[in-house]
């Protein structure tokens, strides 16, 4: 059986204002085991290190070609469309804007 691995474009974290470090794609393995507690410590963990292998690509293409070359099993998550709305800063002093003045 081949090995999962999940192909994507990083989100943008929401203490993010700017879109750096969103621009490449990113393969992860997909876990083969639930995690679980260490009985003596407590601490969340498995097996596996896999979980913290996480390659970057400049394009999908790459990622795809490696997942292949390397016999994984892939799976592709496209991102959602960005949706530019360009703002003109005298839009905010135009005359007849509905919207109620601040100060």
């Amino acid at each position: 059986m081949a090995r999962m691995v999940r192909i994507f474009r990083p989100p943008r974290t929401a203490m993010q204002s700017g879109w750096a470090g969103t621009r490449e794609w990113v393969l992860v393995f997909e876990p083969e085991e639930a995690q679980r507690a260490d009985p003596l410590m407590g601490w969340i963990g498995g097996g596996s290190t896999d979980r913290q292998v996480r390659l970057s690509f400049e394009t999908r293409e790459e990622a795809i070609a490696f997942a292949e070359k390397h016999g994984l099993s892939y799976e592709v998550e496209t991102p959602p469309e960005r949706k530019f709305r360009p703002k003109v800063y005298a839009d905010n002093f135009r005359y007849g804007r509905l919207e109620a003045w601040t100060h």
